[in-house]
């Protein structure tokens, strides 16, 4: 499901954020250094849009919601490329496509994870590779 620009952004920020996080919260960080300063009440609007999508989680406050994510950015990033690769009825030339255009530490990646799903331990690496620092690095 792809997102628009100010749900990328209320996404992003709770992506980054290490707490569920109140709206006042969310709008304080998209604001900050704004040209034209978001109303509380468009944000609270397109939070709930994503709730109903599933993307945002909310717990009660007092008289608020603390929104957090339901999904990491990853899991949503995948179900991203896994819907667009579900969209050609022929899979073969867009994962061929895709296989070459990735960066090549990105492939090597990609190689070593499928290599472990079919049980084969990680692929074979170049003379001289490092492998690149992955997300928790």
């Amino acid at each position: 499901m792809n997102l628009g620009p100010l749900e990328r952004a209320i996404m992003d920020v709770v992506w980054d954020a290490k707490k569920s996080l109140l709206i006042r919260e969310i709008q304080e960080q998209l604001n900050e250094g704004a040209e034209k300063p978001l109303a509380y009440t468009t944000i609270q609007t397109v939070a709930e849009r994503l709730v109903r999508k599933g993307l945002l989680s909310r717990a009660p406050e007092r008289k608020a919601f603390r929104y957090g994510a339901a999904r990491s950015r990853a899991e949503h990033l995948t179900e991203l490329m896994l819907d667009a690769l579900a969209e050609s009825p022929d899979r073969s030339p867009v994962l061929t496509r895709f296989a070459q255009s990735v960066d090549l530490d990105d492939a090597l990646r990609l190689l070593d994870e499928l290599a472990r799903r079919a049980g084969r331990g990680p692929a074979e690496q170049p003379p001289g590779w490092v492998p690149p620092p992955g997300p928790s690095d």
